[in-house]
């Protein structure tokens, strides 16, 4: 397994939000990015993950509620690439497909997209 500290993970997680067009995360909205090293028992290949409410489905009962959670795991990532470039563009991939399900893109269109 390519080894690489959650330090610096979470940079790269970073860095990959930091290429998102300012025109879309100006339209982002309720949402925390977190960084956790692996995800639940039963997906132990879950790369990332998307939990709360799309801005596709928010309507006016949406106030009050706990921001959406995305989370990119470290283990699964640094297990199927074999250099840092490989964790780097699949980090970029992962974030942005868990933003795209923020903004009510389905996994579908994120894989003819280029981004399953």
């Amino acid at each position: 397994m390519l080894e690489m500290t959650r330090e610096e993970f979470e940079e790269l997680v970073g860095e990959a939000l930091d290429r998102i067009p300012p025109e879309l995360t100006r339209l982002m909205d309720n949402v925390a990015v977190f960084v956790e090293d692996e995800p639940e028992a039963g997906d132990p290949d879950l790369l990332g993950l998307y939990e709360g409410t799309p801005l596709t489905e928010r309507g006016e009962w949406y106030a009050g509620v706990l921001p959406d959670r995305i989370t990119i795991y470290r283990g699964p990532t640094l297990r199927m690439c074999e250099s840092r470039e490989d964790v780097v563009a699949e980090t970029e991939i992962t974030v942005v497909h868990e933003i795209a399900h923020h903004f009510g893109i389905d996994d579908e269109r994120l894989h003819a997209l280029g981004y399953g």
